[in-house]
Parts: C-alpha cells; structure tokens; sequence
C-alpha cells in the first residue's frame, strides 16, 4: 500500500452568514424550514446498515408549537441496545485499522456536506426542533459543528506527530490505538454541534460508538446521521439508538467492553453514570474513559470602573440567547451600587425590545424553552420570586404555554446573595441579579467563588487592569472559560476550548487536541538495532 506523510487541509473557523434581508442563505433556510414543516418524518434507529422501527413510537414537536407533529421515532428494545454493542465490535475490526487518511476524510467531507448542500436543511431542523432562531442555529448547527470537524481532524494529525527521543541505536515510537471496546455518547437537546461532535470525535480515533441523542433533539441528530452516512462513514461505526434512557445505560454500562462514556448533560446524570462505572468497574476489560461536561451556575461580574453598555449588552445576549438554554449561559450577575440605577434602566430597556415567538419569523430574538418539564421548572421559580420578599422580578416573569413553551426574558433582583436562584442551575430565559456596594469588591470576589457548585464558565466586565487581574486569580477555580468583557457564552472551537471543572465536568476541553488525547491508548514501541548478548555490564569487570 503506498505511504506517505499526509497534510490535512488547514483548519479555518467556517464564516458563519448574516442571513440578511434578501439574502441567499435567508431564502435558502425559509424553504427547507417550511418544507420540513410540512413533512412528517420517521426516524430508525440506526445500528450497523439496518434501519431498525419497533413501531413503538414517540412524536416530535415544535417546541414554539407544540401541538404541531413534525415526526415519530422508534424506540429500542432490549435487544437492539445489545444488538448495537455486537455490530459497534465487530465494526471495530475493520475500523480501528483503517489508515487515519481514510479516517479524516470521511469527515473533512462531512463537514463540506454540512457547508453546502446540507446546510439549510440541518438549520431548518434546529430551529423547528430546539426552537433556535436561525442565528442559533447557523453558529450551532452549521458552523460549530463544520468547525469541529475539521479541527478534529487537523488535531488528530498533531498528536500523531508527537513522538519521543530516539538515538542512533534505538527507535523509540508511539502510536495511539483506539481504546479497546466502545465508547458511549450521550448528547444534549441544546446544540446540535454537540450532538455531532461527541460521537465523531471518538470514532474519528478509531473507535466505535453507541450514540443516544437526547429525545428533544432526535429531529436534528438524524439529519447528522443522514451527512455521516452520504460522508461514508461504515456501517457500524456510529450506532444511533432512541429509548428508555435507565434501559440504555444499564445495558452499556454493564458491558465489560465499555472503553469510554463521552457526556454532555446534567451533573446529577452524569454522578449516576460515574457511580455505576465504579461499581462496575472489576467488570471491564481497561478502566472506562470518562468525559463529561455537565452544568453550569454562570456569571458577569461588573467592577464599579465597567462600561455599563457593554455590561448590559453582556446579560442581554449572555442570558437570553437561545431562551438562556446553554450551558455556558449567564444566570447570576454581579453589580456594584454605582452603575446599578443605570444598568437597570438599559437592561428593562433592552428586554422591553426583545421580540418573542417562532424562529420562522427573523424579527423575534427569543422563541420557546425545549420542553413542557422545563417550562414547569422555570415557572415554579419565578412564582416563588415573587412571593419571596428578598427578591422582586424588574422585567418580566410572565409565561404562556397554551401554544408553545413561552417564557418571557426575566430579571430577578435579590438583596440574598444565596438567594435559590443565584445558586440553582434553571437553563432558562432567568438572570437573578444582586447588588453590591462598590467598597465589597474583594468580598464579592469570594461570593462568586463559593456561591455555586459549578464552575463552567464567567465573564468580568472591568476597565481596571488591576481589578482585572485580582478577578483573574481570584476566579481561577470559578470558571474553565473565563472571558474579560465580554459574555460568557460562544466559544469558538481552536480558539476557546470548552469546559469546566467542580460540578461542571472533567473539563477536557471539547474544541482541542485534549479532548481527543481521552480517545486513544498510546503503546510504546521500542527498537533496539544491536541487542546485547553478555548480561555483564562493565561496573562487574575488576
């Protein structure tokens, strides 16, 4: 077989399209949406090149329209799930072989295929299915996940290349083998770049996976299945499976060829996972991977020298994008006394002039949250907020599920800075607010430390080197992305790798050749060119 010392083609952040009055891509987008609106589909399960219907089936709604059936999918039995791990190992065979080129250029076209003609059609499903508006789903669907793609790759080419020292006499070699067994994904409703990205950075190493979307994002995960499929991607090597979510893992998580779990969700599932993998674990073959990135307690935090425009700005985009349903999303902010009369002022202002509705109509900034439960949640705190006397609602606080999951843009103000809402996770349209007087900087500098089990991601808006660099090292353990003016969601794969620590995950940077290091088993292959043949050493001789 010819050989040969390949470069993959240079990784560019993919330009994400302004879909601007009369443009192409707007055109582009209505249509497939209205298309895909009018359509009923029926997603399988996928497992090697069967498409597999139990006909025991659940519908997927609009959450913007809830009453409107966009499609069914099938969900697992028992014996598909055991079914998945056979085909997933076996595939192993083949896949974990084939030359890494081969590898790289299944989804380096995956990602021109969601670059062009898959482009509409996987943002269309985003928006109708996770109720995102079409900037949403451009920076998600389209560009985060061509992004992945593409840097996965060029990624894999610099771990291969990191080899040891060797001399004249002795090759020393490293070469990173997928793990032995299967790696389970199991991804969130939220972004569909991450639906895509957990499976396919694992298999990209070489590894097979059984994948188990979240049942709010099937919509959008079956389009990925459709692009890996036409990238030719082997049967087998991604299995997509739907069901009992308690059946699935039981079933996986039990199986003595689990090499890895790759985890996008809440802290509390993925405690259950760790828990089961440690009573499990005299169980496996090799000591399981596990990567997770779980939940978020986000903050702003405003020095008394900040520009109040860009503070707004910041809790505007950084709480209420995607109805605040992203786990980098800013929930709990910070304001000294100072700036507070004039931030308040904007930021009612800012929200007065958001518009709220279907991701359809391009005028509306904020759409529905992703599921009746969700809206529940969400609504049970804003009710108590508003009987609680430490707090008062400034904007907002109203909701209406009659049509689809609406929840207006809130803002909660709390005089408690352990208020439940400063310190509880809710992934919804609610930023709590408490003001602090400009003299307690450092104090509020320990409250933002210590107020949260979580340390995702926050943001520390300041004109003041100084104070700057006191957040910086005060907040160091607050936050795995941490962003000086400027909010503190959208990281841009290659340039901010995404993670946290505490209760936010085992911060392994999706976005980065780090991630990708927890895919492979390197094995160390020394050669020695002129083997001795007299044990003695020359210390022995008199």
């Amino acid at each position: 077989m010819p050989k040969g010392f390949f470069n993959v083609p240079k990784a560019v952040n993919e330009p994400v399209k302004s879909y601007a009055p009369n443009s192409p891509e707007k055109a582009a987008v209505l249509e497939a949406y209205s298309k895909m609106w009018n359509e009923t589909i029926d997603v399988p399960n996928y497992i090697g090149s069967e498409e597999i219907r139990t006909g025991n089936t659940k519908n997927m709604s609009a959450p913007h329209d809830h009453q409107h059936i966009v499609g069914t999918y099938h969900l697992a039995e028992k014996k598909h799930i055991e079914q998945a791990i056979t085909t997933a190992l076996e595939a192993r065979k083949k896949w974990a072989n084939m030359p890494w080129e081969h590898r790289a250029a299944i989804f380096l076209k995956a990602a021109e295929l969601i670059a062009g003609p898959y482009r509409a059609r996987i943002n269309a499903a985003t928006m109708i299915a996770q109720s995102k508006t079409i900037y949403q789903a451009e920076i998600d669907a389209s560009c985060e996940l061509i992004d992945f793609l593409r840097y996965n790759v060029q990624f894999m080419t610099q771990i291969y290349k990191d080899q040891p020292a060797s001399n004249s006499d002795v090759w020393n070699r490293v070469e990173y083998r997928a793990l032995e067994g299967f790696v389970y994904a199991i991804t969130p409703f939220n972004f569909t770049a991450i639906a895509g990205n957990l499976p396919s950075s694992a298999a990209l190493m070489g590894n097979v996976v059984i994948w188990k979307p979240a049942a709010s994002q099937v919509y959008s995960a079956n389009v990925i299945m459709q692009i890996f499929k036409e990238a030719g991607l082997p049967d087998g090597v991604i299995n997509m499976v739907m069901g009992d979510s308690t059946m699935i893992s039981e079933l996986v998580l039990t199986n003595r060829n689990l090499a890895g779990v790759h985890f996008t969700g809440s802290t509390g599932v993925f405690n259950d996972i760790w828990a089961k993998i440690g009573t499990n674990i005299s169980q496996y073959k090799t000591y399981p991977r596990i990567v997770g990135e779980t939940g978020g307690k986000d903050f702003i935090l405003a020095h008394p020298s900040a520009n109040v425009k860009q503070v707004v700005t910041g809790i505007s985009r950084g709480a209420f994008e995607f109805q605040g349903q992203k786990c980098s999303a800013a929930s709990r902010a910070y304001i000294p006394q100072s700036m507070w009369p004039e931030v308040k002022e904007k930021l009612i202002a800012d929200i007065k002039s958001m518009k709220m509705g279907s991701p359809q109509d391009f005028g509306n900034f904020v759409t529905a949250v992703i599921t009746e439960v969700s809206f529940d949640k969400l609504v049970r705190y804003i009710d108590q907020a508003k009987k609680d006397k430490d707090a008062e609602i400034i904007i907002g606080g109203n909701y209406d599920k009659s049509k689809g999951y609406f929840i207006e843009p809130t803002v909660i103000v709390t005089t408690n800075p352990k208020y439940s809402t400063m310190e509880t996770e809710l992934f919804g349209p609610v930023m709590t607010i408490y003001v602090y007087e400009d003299k307690n900087w450092k104090e509020t500098l320990e409250l933002v430390d210590g107020t949260s089990e979580y340390a995702l991601t926050g943001a520390v808006f300041s004109q003041d080197r100084y104070a700057i660099e006191e957040a910086t090292v005060a907040l160091q353990n607050a936050a795995g992305n941490f962003y000086i003016n400027d909010k503190p969601t959208g990281a841009v794969v290659g340039m901010q790798p995404f993670g946290g620590a505490r209760g936010s995950g085992t911060n392994d940077k999706a976005g980065s050749m780090q991630n990708l290091l927890r895919w492979v088993s390197p094995r160390t292959i020394k050669e020695t060119f002129v083997t001795p043949e007299d044990y003695r050493y020359p210390f022995l001789g008199e």
